[in-house]
């Protein structure tokens, strides 16, 4: 059973940074892939970026490409998601998801663990 803890969530202005880091504990994190998902008030959970096993192939929803970089550390067992040039449309609690190696992608339901979220809040 695979238990994700976030951090790194809080309030920074627009144009600001945050990093997130997603810690987790279990065992087998380097069998896992590992996704990053945000969730707005009223809006529906949304992909934000996912990363392979071995950290070499990673994905980005459009509205953050260019701004956002997912990566992790197999050997500390944790995924970070570095957000630059943050914007107001980036508000949202962020989660980070975990599901067996093969599976994943850009659907919520696709992922069998969650963290329990960090918010960000991106002042105007």
């Amino acid at each position: 059973q695979m238990r994700l803890v976030e951090s790194g969530g809080g309030l920074v202005e627009t144009g600001g940074s945050l990093r997130l880091i997603c810690a987790a504990s279990g065992g087998g994190f380097s069998a896992y892939e590992m996704a990053w998902f945000r969730q707005a008030p009223g809006k529906a959970r949304e992909f934000v970026a996912d990363i392979h096993w071995d950290g070499r192939t990673t994905n980005y929803a459009d509205s953050v490409k260019g701004r956002f970089i997912i990566s992790r550390d197999n050997a500390k067992d944790t995924v970070d998601l570095q957000m630059n040039n943050l914007q107001p449309d980036d508000t949202a609690v962020y989660y980070c998801a975990a599901v067996s190696v093969g599976v994943g992608g850009r659907d919520a339901s696709g992922y069998d663990y969650w963290g329990q979220g960090t918010q960000v809040t991106v002042s105007s």
